[in-house]
């Protein structure tokens, strides 16, 4: 009989814990819906709060950039370790110009790997957006990959005289 009495207050206990999660991760009404969007920092929310999606559209974005992020490491995993085995060849007496050669190249299809995941994301993302959020979405691209083709642009050379800069502060 006490199992029984014992049961029943954890699941109720259960119910009511589930109860509250739900009611403020779902919350309210909508006005209190969009202000509990993310609003941190990042290109995703920056996406969510340009392009204004819906809930729904919140929604599968979310899903979208969590598969997205989750192969995102899977690749830089990969990469990190290819680029672990090239460096670590740097000690060996003789130097076997196939294998390293043969690293690079796979270096290279993650990259090429990670690249195309980027694009398919991002192609997903726009397949979610409606005519409007679409138009707001293409310029949102163009402006960051202008932004990244002027900081390819820089100059390396100081002056003309031939002065290499410094590299950037790591941060």
């Amino acid at each position: 009989m006490k199992k029984n009495i014992l049961l029943y207050v954890l699941l109720l206990f259960l119910i009511v814990v589930n109860g509250f999660f739900l009611f403020n991760y779902l919350g309210g009404s909508n006005d209190t819906k969009n202000k509990d969007r993310p609003q941190g920092k990042g290109p995703a929310s920056f996406i969510v709060k340009e392009l204004d999606f819906s809930d729904d559209q919140m929604f599968q974005f979310e899903d979208l950039s969590r598969e997205h992020h989750h192969e995102m490491r899977r690749i830089g995993r990969d990469i990190k370790v290819l680029k672990d085995a090239l460096f670590n060849k740097l000690a060996d007496v003789s130097l076997n110009e196939n294998s390293i050669d043969s690293i690079t190249t796979l270096i290279g299809e993650r990259v090429k790997e990670r690249d195309i995941e980027a694009f398919y994301h991002f192609k997903d993302i726009q397949k979610l957006c409606n005519a409007q959020q679409k138009e707001k979405f293409k310029s949102i691209i163009n402006d960051a990959l202008h932004k990244a083709g002027r900081k390819e642009q820089r100059p390396h050379l100081r002056n003309g005289e031939g002065e290499h800069r410094p590299p950037p502060p790591r941060h």
